[in-house]
């Protein structure tokens, strides 16, 4: 199970690092919007749809990512900055306030059109974070994921050798407070770092923790999800590793968040530098 994990991830970094430095912003747009659909896909299974039922929901899903990508072209155009940053915020509120509720409450949602509503936001919103971070800088977009990546490793091999305390023993009995300071301490050590060399803002590494803060929270998301649905892995699309769901569960709250927070600092005319 390890050497298949670990060819897994080998593939799946060579294959996204070469994506996001080769491929054309129209490329890039199209195959994350396919990965998208394939999470799309995995959420509708964990909310118990039918087949008929989630073939109309990854068609939804569909059509609202080709709308997006038509808009630019149409009469429509000046509202898309509008409507991006609506996805953008309402993906925020939901990490920020109804997230942590739920987690909390640990209740089952059983509102299925809510539930709808939610995942098809949620990842959308994530996919246009993927478009749009991508289109500001490939390296901002690959910090932030490393940054996620970074940090799930790191709680990962804290928690497996200093484990003593558990987060959410009745959603996901793996995590650990141990693994979340290890978490907190590997981005800490790359914040500064990168502060460092590139000269940026020192204030950047306690964003780094908020956004730690919110990976974990994602990731809890979809663990009580998948028990409440009875699922070990949200999928079989990557041996070792589950389903797509299972590798941006972390990435789902923070990308948006950090489109959202950059459109507003360049409204705002903030300066990020030191």
């Amino acid at each position: 199970m390890l050497k298949t994990r670990v060819i897994t991830a080998i593939l799946l970094v060579t294959g996204l690092l070469l994506t996001i430095f080769l491929a054309s912003k129209q490329v890039w747009a199209l195959f994350m919007l396919a990965i998208s659909l394939f999470a799309v896909a995995e959420w509708a299974d964990l909310i118990k749809l039918s087949r008929t039922q989630s073939f109309i929901y990854i068609a939804l899903a569909t059509l609202a990512g080709v709308f997006l990508l038509l808009l630019p072209h149409t009469a429509l155009a000046p509202y898309l900055h509008t409507i991006i940053l609506c996805l953008l915020g309402l993906s925020t509120l939901f990490w920020i306030v109804v997230a942590p509720l739920w987690l909390l409450q640990r209740k089952a949602c059983q509102n299925s059109l809510m539930m709808r509503i939610v995942g098809i936001l949620m990842i959308i919103a994530t996919w246009i974070a993927l478009v749009g971070l991508h289109e500001i800088n490939p390296w901002l977009l690959l910090g932030v994921l490393a940054t996620v990546s970074l940090a799930d490793s790191a709680a990962y091999f804290a928690g497996k050798r200093f484990g003593r305390h558990k987060l959410a023993p009745n959603i996901s009995p793996g995590k650990t407070w141990e693994g979340v300071l290890g978490a907190l301490g590997a981005v800490t050590v790359y914040g500064g770092l990168l502060c460092f060399y590139l000269q940026l803002n020192m204030w950047l590494i306690p964003a780094l923790w908020i956004l730690v803060t919110f990976s974990i929270v994602g990731d809890l998301v979809e663990s009580l999800m998948k028990r409440q649905a009875g699922l070990k892995d949200s999928g079989q699309l990557l041996p070792g590793h589950g389903g797509v769901l299972d590798r941006i569960d972390g990435f789902i709250p923070t990308l948006p968040m950090v489109l959202l927070f950059i459109y507003v600092l360049q409204f705002s005319g903030l300066n990020v530098h030191g």
